[in-house]
């Protein structure tokens, strides 16, 4: 339905004159019969009050499908760091809706599950700031120091609090009841990630017997989570002959040459996690757009380092990506690589 035809419906069953309605909005009777009639639209800045005056939503105002009223959701999430009071309420209510009588409800929870970590995040930010700023003032205090591990995963000694056995259940669930055929692979990830954290690794290699066995399975990862595993083992030597064996078998993979960086980051080997972080961006040129996780790992590294130009170097090639590959202009993770870049300028000096 056309926005002027819906002015004119939601006009009428509100009961107002077109007088009435311009005097309540403070336009002209004029501007009013132009929108109903389709001869002008009404200013963007007044579709917040046309809302409020009728007592719909802006997606009612609009006439919009379910369909799109989900994908206008994911693209708030995507495009806003953080959503007001009534927004979000009405987000939360239209997905709950959808969850429970729309015909797609495999969307609509997991756009809840996005809803509520989009403000899980902004209040993790405001955690982080208030924490860091209590921590700086009273280092020998616990409370904030908790909470700023919390908000941002840092590490904890407490093995109760750091072992992720609750989620490792949660996945082996996942995988046991999954029914379909052939099964996915990418819980197998997830499990096996947590098992290696925690250094269950006879666990990990049972599962990782099965995931080997999976049609869909990619074949890079065998490798790379067996090199893991016996790295969680505390057996370089073994982990190092099954990675470097495993770059010779798939030596131009991009997948390869990504997991074999990791390997490398993580033992701190530096020098070769560059390289071959490098190695797995230039690989995939011909696969555009790019994700950016490769030169996000690059950049850590130069910063770790204390090479805070390099770091802000490699931010920028992240944004050129972003901007040139994919296409995004205000989207929150363009946002949030300036911001890096502009830290990263200041660290340095």
């Amino acid at each position: 339905m056309e926005l002027g035809h819906k002015i004119r419906q939601l006009r009428y069953r509100a009961s107002l004159t077109q007088e009435q309605l311009a005097e309540r909005l403070n336009v002209t009777a004029q501007a009013v019969s132009k929108w109903e009639n389709a001869a002008a639209m009404p200013d963007i800045g007044l579709l917040p009050l046309l809302a409020e005056v009728f007592g719909v939503s802006m997606d009612e105002l609009f006439d919009l499908t379910a369909d799109q009223k989900l994908r206008r959701i994911g693209n708030a999430l995507d495009v806003q760091e953080e959503l007001t009071a009534d927004v979000f309420r009405e987000y939360e209510e239209l997905l709950k809706e959808q969850a429970e009588h729309g015909a797609d409800r495999q969307q609509a929870v997991s756009l809840l599950a996005q809803l509520y970590h989009h403000r899980m995040e902004a209040d993790a930010r405001r955690v982080s700031r208030f924490a860091r700023e209590a921590v700086s003032a009273a280092p020998e205090k616990k409370e904030c120091q908790w909470l700023l591990q919390r908000a941002e995963g840092s590490a904890a000694w407490d093995w109760n609090c750091e072992n992720h056995s609750r989620v490792i259940d949660f996945y082996r669930q996942v995988i046991e009841n999954e029914a379909r055929e052939p099964q996915s692979p990418l819980p197998y990830y997830y499990l096996l990630d947590n098992l290696i954290a925690d250094h269950r690794t006879r666990e990990a290699a049972d599962y990782l017997a099965r995931f080997a066995r999976l049609p869909g399975r990619n074949p890079v990862m065998v490798p790379a989570y067996e090199a893991a595993i016996a790295l969680a083992e505390y057996d370089e030597k073994r982990a190092d002959a099954i990675m470097e064996k495993a770059l010779a078998d798939f030596p131009a993979d991009g997948g390869m040459l990504f997991e074999a960086a990791q390997y490398y980051a993580r033992k701190c080997d530096y020098d070769r996690a560059v390289r071959l972080y490098e190695a797995a961006y230039a690989a995939e040129e011909n696969s555009k757009p790019r994700f950016t996780d490769a030169l996000e790992a690059i950049a850590m590294i130069h910063e770790i380092r204390g090479d805070c130009r390099s770091a802000a170097d490699t931010q920028r090639r992240i944004l050129t990506a972003l901007r040139e590959e994919w296409g995004f202009t205000e989207e929150t993770v363009v946002r949030d690589t300036q911001r890096e870049i502009e830290r990263l300028e200041k660290k340095q000096n």
